[in-house]
């Protein structure tokens, strides 16, 4: 039976070694997912790694284990779209994201880690939702330029769902969206974009207690895993068809979302 003592808001297993072969069986495969997401198809859809460690993990150690390997891809990513991006755009979200951060951090120094498995999971079905009425022509990205303010608020939401499931991804996409920007120049927005918002959750994040001696050393263990979905990344942005890549991510979500509400339910 696995006995949850949530101190500091992390997991500690009774006696339990975190490190065994269904916790790599999940890990591996979920960071090489979220590098190749963030290198080569934006990083809206990487946030999947978090939400399959924490059907494995108690929610914070999930958040704690991925929050250093995403620093770690993002810098893997700078130098290839170095400057490719639309630093206006960037800018506003990144400002706009820390007061997002700032909220997110207040919510986890009183939530229950059913609360922030009720989020995650929400928000990967909500991901999955919003996509697909996209494609349908349910949903219209805004046919002209949102004003200043609304990239603000943007921002504000991308921060928050940032620090609470790293999945920033979908709130930056609305404003990004509206900009009317190429591929890769989107890709490298969200880039530099997430560079800047992980480095400020990585404060909060320690003074929170997520990071602990066993994330950290599960974060060098799967580090090469990290940079080499990031390089795969970057070769599968001109290579893999997006339809295939996403679809493979909308199962994943749309599955272990509704896992981890129902937990968070019951």
């Amino acid at each position: 039976m696995r006995v949850y003592l949530f101190c500091n808001r992390c997991l500690a297993w009774g006696g339990a070694n975190l490190f065994d072969l269904g916790f790599f069986a999940v890990a591996v495969p979920a960071v090489l997912f979220a590098g190749i997401s963030k290198g080569g198809f934006g990083s809206g859809a990487a946030f999947a790694a978090a939400t399959i460690l924490a059907i494995w993990l108690e929610p914070g150690t999930a958040l704690g284990i991925m929050l250093p390997l995403l620093m770690l891809i993002d810098l893997a990513n700078l130098r290839p779209y170095w400057a490719k991006w639309s630093w206006p755009d960037a800018r506003l979200l990144i400002l706009g994201a820390l007061p997002g951060v700032a909220l997110g951090a207040l919510l986890y120094r009183v939530a229950e880690p059913d609360i922030f498995r009720l989020l995650i999971g929400g928000i990967s079905v909500g991901f999955v939702i919003w996509q697909m009425g996209l494609k349908l022509r349910l949903i219209r990205p805004a046919g002209r330029e949102l004003p200043v303010w609304a990239g603000a608020i943007w921002g504000v939401l991308t921060g928050f769902t940032s620090f609470v499931s790293h999945a920033g991804g979908p709130p930056a996409a609305v404003w990004l969206l509206s900009r009317g920007l190429g591929k890769t120049q989107y890709q490298a927005t969200t880039v530099i974009l997430f560079w800047a918002v992980n480095i400020a959750k990585f404060v909060p994040y320690a003074f929170l207690g997520i990071f602990t001696a066993q994330t950290l050393l599960a974060d060098l263990i799967l580090a090469p895993v990290a940079v080499l979905g990031a390089w795969l990344g970057v070769k599968a942005h001109h290579l893999v068809p997006e339809r295939a890549f996403f679809a493979l991510t909308y199962v994943l979500l749309t599955v272990t979302g509704i896992k981890l509400i129902l937990d968070g339910l019951t």
